[in-house]
């Protein structure tokens, strides 16, 4: 059998401030739009032109966390994760799908900004990042994880 890759690496500005919610067992996810911009040639005119791409962005445990803390609406951001399919059916009976970005890796530009980096206090036993800065453990379900 194949083996499939399921990789997406972007560049973007935030388009509205990270929300922060909890499953109800307490784990974090996070949710914002990314807006990436991308120049196309006119191929009549010749000019150049901005077209922009919206990703709907996701990000799970201390990521998720970290995201609501430090990044705003307009931050110049990195997103490397993979791409997940939505599927659901709407009032009329109509399928309806959306992808998404699950982050395994969110961090700021700073192309054209400075950023202070403050690293998370650190558990004991291995060096495992808290669930939270109380270090207290969270209890989850099969349906939390997002993979």
């Amino acid at each position: 059998m194949a083996f499939s890759v399921n990789n997406i690496t972007i560049l973007g500005n935030i388009t509205r401030d990270p929300e922060l919610r909890f499953t109800p067992s307490g784990t974090a996810v996070v949710n914002f739009g990314l807006a990436v911009n991308r120049s196309v040639q006119n191929k009549n005119s010749g000019e150049w032109q901005t077209e922009v791409d919206f990703f709907n962005i996701t990000a799970w445990y201390k990521l998720a966390e970290n995201c609501a803390e430090s990044l705003s609406k307009g931050d110049r951001v990195l997103v490397s994760g993979r791409l997940s399919q939505d599927s659901w059916e709407d009032k009329e009976g109509q399928k309806r799908s959306t992808v998404k970005v699950i982050a395994s890796v969110i961090a700021p530009s700073m192309e054209f900004a400075t950023c202070k980096l403050e690293k998370n206090p650190k558990m004991d036993g291995g060096g495992v990042t808290a669930a939270n800065n109380k270090g207290e453990e969270v209890d989850f379900t099969d349906e939390d994880i997002p993979f």
